[in-house]
């Protein structure tokens, strides 16, 4: 578990792959991220959640599944890249950002880039479009790791004024807004139209989807539970009013 508060920039040092031991990793980092580190802990990097294999006092090593490289921008590294580091949280961590998990739902792709006095604007498109369900304006989502808020967002297919905008690039996205403070402290920073970025959403909007699904799929099949008791709370306003006449 995360709070997508980054900690630090780590720098890729090596980059390896064989076919005995897939796709390794090793980043140089400041000294403090690894001062408290053992073998197996999680690591975040870029928003993906990996274990660290081995480590000395300023590098560490990780494994990259070949899902891992499918479902995120990290087969897309080479040596000298940065990217974003947070250690697992602790008892003692606060939670700045929210809950993250490490566990990326797809990549985005910036779309645009906007200054806005000290503050810089970016809007992504999401490559499963399915996803943006649970991108809501005021909400958390997680870029390369960090949390942010959403600042702006179209759910549709086209929206009409972008769309006239941007042509294709007016399908489905949101924004977000980074701070000066930000814009030091994050890789996305140094990002540009046409790249990409790994991309969590909230947690909790998943957990919420499911819990009203399974609510009205028991009242479809007549069962009790949830749907039964919205049954049961339409009769009795049923019968009030029924009274009232």
């Amino acid at each position: 578990m995360f709070t997508g508060i980054v900690e630090c920039i780590g720098t890729i040092s090596s980059l390896s792959t064989s076919s005995s031991t897939g796709t390794t990793l090793t980043i140089t980092t400041p000294t403090f991220l690894l001062s408290d580190a053992h073998d197996g802990d999680s690591i975040s990097i870029n928003g993906t959640c990996l274990t660290i294999t081995s480590f000395t006092t300023n590098s560490f090593t990780v494994g990259v599944s070949p899902e891992t490289l499918r479902r995120t921008n990290l087969g897309r590294l080479q040596k000298d890249s940065n990217v974003n580091l947070e250690r697992a949280v602790s008892a003692s961590t606060r939670m700045g950002g929210h809950f993250v998990q490490g566990h990326v739902d797809t990549v985005a792709k910036i779309i645009g880039v906007k200054e806005d006095g000290e503050a810089r604007v970016y809007r992504f498109q999401p490559r499963e479009k399915g996803v943006l369900r649970y991108v809501v304006e005021k909400g958390y989502v997680t870029i390369d790791g960090a949390s942010l808020t959403v600042t702006r967002v179209s759910d549709d297919l086209v929206d009409g004024q972008d769309a006239g905008e941007e042509g294709e690039e007016g399908k489905g996205w949101w924004e977000v807004m980074l701070i000066a403070y930000t814009q030091e402290k994050v890789v996305t920073a140094g990002k540009g139209a046409g790249d990409e970025v790994n991309v969590e959403v909230d947690m909790v909007g998943k957990y919420v989807e499911k819990s009203v699904r399974g609510y009205f799929e028991g009242l479809d099949e007549g069962k009790g539970g949830g749907g039964g008791v919205l049954e049961k709370m339409v009769k009795r306003i049923v019968q009030e009013k029924m009274k009232g006449r």
